[in-house]
């Protein structure tokens, strides 16, 4: 019985997915997408917590 990890998807299915990432973007372009995704990943966390900010001010106000 395989382990389970993410999705559902066990350790050889991973595997495989990376392998062909690999061969489709090369070794010198992951590095870049990954940063990229990792801009993008602080940049949805800093627009939902800006919302939450505003949620929480506007809640302020109405309380007074």
């Amino acid at each position: 019985m395989t382990n389970l990890l993410m999705f559902g998807l066990g350790m050889q299915e991973i595997l495989v997915i990376a392998l062909i990432v690999l061969l489709l973007f090369g070794g010198k372009k992951i590095p870049e997408l990954m940063k990229g995704l990792g801009k993008g990943v602080k940049s949805f966390k800093d627009g939902m917590k800006e919302v939450e900010d505003d949620v929480k001010s506007e809640e302020v106000k109405r309380e007074k």
